[in-house]
């Protein structure tokens, strides 16, 4: 009785999974299971994928406050709530697949909800250190500058892991199961909302349209496989042996997309707070995950490139 209560509590859980391909290992053993458990009280309780999002921000703005004083046990009362923030964020995807309230709002509230996170963590970083470290006391511009070049940075790292691994989702599962957009198609669509009519939503179009051509401008050689597909595959079904070909080459820098999104940035930002050095969490963001996805887009590209020429040459 009890193996039949668990397996279909398992296949439930899993439901609620992207995909194993795409999921981290420190959010397999941790947050998932966490963000489950919140999932299903939000279902029963009524409680929207949404709501828990903008639960989340509040939570990660907390967490960034406390991040400015420079007493410890402050400090991990803020990592405490950036912990519950991010089992919240993933609690809201686990939810909206669960109770399928997919929507363009969520997913956009869903990337802006980290934005408010580290938006705050940062302001705390500078006004920190300009407040408790000689060094930046007398350079109070510095830690500043390097705070605004890190968040560019920091933007433009999360935005092409998400990109990324949309990218492998709709060949591994489909449309249905990736939120790839088309830069294009959004455009489209924007043109046809009105500011005076349909202000909120333009807006919030307006940025993710942006965001979407950022990323597409990253990656042409990418956007060339996509053009290609669509000459080679008029009906939008593409080959098994091509999408299987595709997931060989892309799943093993996946593991890279992971390092750039969450849970590394973390350890990071913890390991600096211990520390009591926080301004090492920006030279980490500029080194270190600069330099993987440097590598990353570096080798989406060549592999983005080589399979254009295969379908040109009718390999697929």
């Amino acid at each position: 009785m009890e193996k039949m209560t668990r397996q279909p509590l398992l296949s439930n859980y899993r439901s609620t999974l992207k995909s194993m391909d795409t999921e981290e290992h420190i959010d397999l053993a941790f947050y998932r299971p966490i963000g489950y458990a919140w999932a299903c009280l939000a279902r029963k309780i009524g409680v929207t994928p949404n709501a828990i999002t903008i639960a989340s921000i509040f939570l990660g703005v907390g967490a960034g406050i406390m991040f400015y004083f420079p007493d410890l046990y402050l400090n991990i009362i803020g990592m405490l709530l950036l912990i519950w923030a991010n089992s919240f964020d993933s609690a809201d995807g686990q939810l909206a697949r669960m109770t399928k309230q997919y929507s363009r709002l969520g997913r956009i509230l869903d990337g802006l909800s980290g934005d408010f996170w580290f938006v705050t963590i940062y302001v705390a970083i500078c006004l920190r250190e300009n407040a408790t470290s000689p060094f930046f006391i007398e350079r109070p511009w510095l830690i500043w500058t390097i705070a605004i070049l890190t968040g560019i940075c920091h933007a433009k790292q999360a935005a092409m892991a998400d990109y990324y691994r949309q990218f492998h989702l709709y060949f591994l599962k489909g449309e249905d199961g990736s939120e790839l957009e088309n830069a294009s198609a959004l455009k489209d669509k924007l043109n046809t909302l009105s500011w005076k009519n349909n202000f909120w939503q333009k807006l919030t179009l307006y940025f993710y349209t942006n965001y979407t051509v950022q990323q597409e401008a990253t990656t042409p050689a990418m956007q060339s496989l996509r053009a290609r597909l669509k000459l080679n595959f008029a009906d939008g079904k593409i080959s098994q042996a091509f999408r299987d070909a595709f997931r060989m080459k892309s799943l093993p820098l996946m593991k890279y997309t992971n390092i750039l999104s969450f849970n590394w940035r973390t350890i990071a930002l913890f390991t600096a707070l211990f520390l009591k050095m926080p301004w090492l969490y920006f030279a980490f963001e500029l080194t270190v995950l600069n330099f993987l996805l440097i590598m990353m887009v570096i080798r989406h590209e060549r592999f983005c490139k080589q399979f254009t020429i295969d379908l040109k040459n009718g390999k697929f």
